[in-house]
């Protein structure tokens, strides 16, 4: 990731070394991406991933999301067809490809939102896509 004006990265830098990491499968890379007092909602609101929809806030617990829910896959691939940087945030339009490690893929359509903090690190990512609009993909 190469720093924009002045030495702080843009939404849009984070937001692609987040989904590079991803799809690298480089767990401690993604993690790094974070500032101590992040959020990840993904997706937004109640989920079988967040039964509160509150979130997965700081360091440990989004380490846990990464183990539960990208960790346990073969792949995931983004294509992001529109973005949109405005402030400190950045709003993916896109798909996102699952390959599961047991089998089978899928594909889910949504805005992927990312926030920078303070300290130029990863304050947010916000997932905006629907359970009954997931499509297998054979």
């Amino acid at each position: 990731m190469s720093p924009s004006a002045g030495d702080r990265p843009t939404a849009r830098e984070l937001g692609q070394a987040s989904m590079a990491a991803v799809e690298a499968g480089d767990r401690e890379a993604w993690l790094a991406l974070f500032s101590d007092d992040a959020v990840v909602e993904d997706p937004v609101g109640p989920s079988l991933f967040d039964p509160d929809g509150t979130g997965h806030r700081g360091r440990e617990a989004i380490a846990a999301f990464y183990d539960n829910v990208i960790g346990v896959n073969e792949s995931i691939r983004f294509a992001i067809r529109e973005t949109y940087l405005c402030g400190d945030e950045v709003a993916n339009v896109g798909t996102i490809r699952i390959n599961f490690a047991t089998g089978g893929a899928v594909e889910v359509d949504g805005v992927y939102c990312y926030r920078v903090s303070p300290d130029g690190k990863l304050g947010g990512i916000r997932a905006y896509w629907e359970a009954d609009r997931i499509r297998s993909i054979e």
